[in-house]
């Protein structure tokens, strides 16, 4: 049975709910447009021209070959900026700005962090480590990071942090090759993720700094070779 007609605007609405509802953070990647057809009952016509409503008006932006994915919902932002950036960045370039950033930004949520999103930061790094697949430990790993930007309360830092996440998303990087299907035990990240985490429950401002940049330090060094 076809699913039943859904007017534009309503399908827009529907699609905005869903990002909404769904707790998606800008970054974040939606479900294929074949799941999404379901879980929203309409018609692939209809789901595609509500997506392209959302992309002209900012909501998402898409990328041919990797998906659509969330911009700021509600801001207007130029949804080209982002694209035109990714394509003037490369990877290298990238964990340099994430270095540059991210590091202030977890010595800021170190000094503001609420008990509540401390708690929030240390779940998302235990369900880093227990995830079954790589796909879901990155899944994680990006929401500890965003976690870390919200703990510190700057509205201003948050949305940097999402612009930089946004163009990192849509960079084009080469195919990384796994050798296993989940990360072992003995991932250098779950050490790097607990010095951070300790650092920031402990108020220690400095050393969540340089806890951060040891951890962005040794992901570039063992992607590209960079010290």
């Amino acid at each position: 049975m076809a699913p039943p007609t859904v007017p534009e605007g309503a399908a827009r609405d529907r699609v905005r709910a869903f990002i909404t509802d769904g707790g998606y953070h800008p970054g974040d990647r939606l479900p294929a447009e074949r799941e999404l057809v379901t879980r929203l009952g309409m018609t692939r016509n209809t789901l595609r021209k509500a997506l392209e409503t959302l992309e002209r008006e900012g909501a998402i932006w898409r990328h041919v070959g990797k998906g659509t994915f969330v911009s700021a919902i509600g801001s207007g932002a130029p949804v080209a900026s982002v694209i035109d950036l990714a394509r003037q960045v490369s990877p290298l370039h990238m964990m340099r700005a994430r270095i540059a950033l991210e590091p202030a930004i977890a010595r800021e949520a170190a000094i503001n962090a609420s008990d509540a999103g401390i708690a929030r930061i240390a779940e998302a790094r235990d369900k880093a480590v227990a995830a079954e697949s790589w796909d879901v430990y990155e899944a994680w790993d990006v929401s500890l990071h965003r976690l870390i930007a919200e703990s510190t309360g700057n509205a201003l830092l948050l949305a940097l942090f999402d612009q930089l996440n946004q163009v990192r998303r849509a960079v084009a990087w080469d195919t990384v090759v796994r050798a296993s299907d989940r990360p072992a035990p003995s991932h250098t990240s779950f050490a790097e993720h607990d010095r951070i985490v300790q650092a920031i429950r402990s108020r220690n401002a400095t050393e969540a700094h340089a806890a951060m940049r040891a951890h962005l330090g040794s992901v570039s060094a063992r992607l590209f070779g960079d010290h």
